[in-house]
């Protein structure tokens, strides 16, 4: 299991938006926006979890840097966690 960080997400991406674009590179098995709590909107980051490590590592390198709807976002394995 790998558990990515994705960062600078246009505020008005969806989390089925970001599930979408993982779903591209394999299986995803979780998938969180980070909201603000007073007003329900996104931060402009989430995390999106893959079961696959190859998936995970392919996701990474195809999408970090990439363009979404407007904004270029970055992609990195979220350190935070040992998974």
């Amino acid at each position: 299991m790998m558990k990515l960080l994705v960062r600078n997400l246009a505020r008005n991406t969806t989390e089925a938006e970001l599930r979408n674009l993982f779903e591209a590179h394999g299986i995803v098995t979780a998938c969180d926006l980070v909201l603000d709590q007073q007003t329900g909107k996104s931060k402009g980051f989430g995390f999106v979890e893959m079961p696959h490590p190859s998936d995970a590592k392919a996701a990474i390198k195809r999408l970090n840097g990439t363009d979404v709807a407007g904004s270029r976002i970055r992609v990195k394995l979220d350190e935070s966690t040992s998974a």
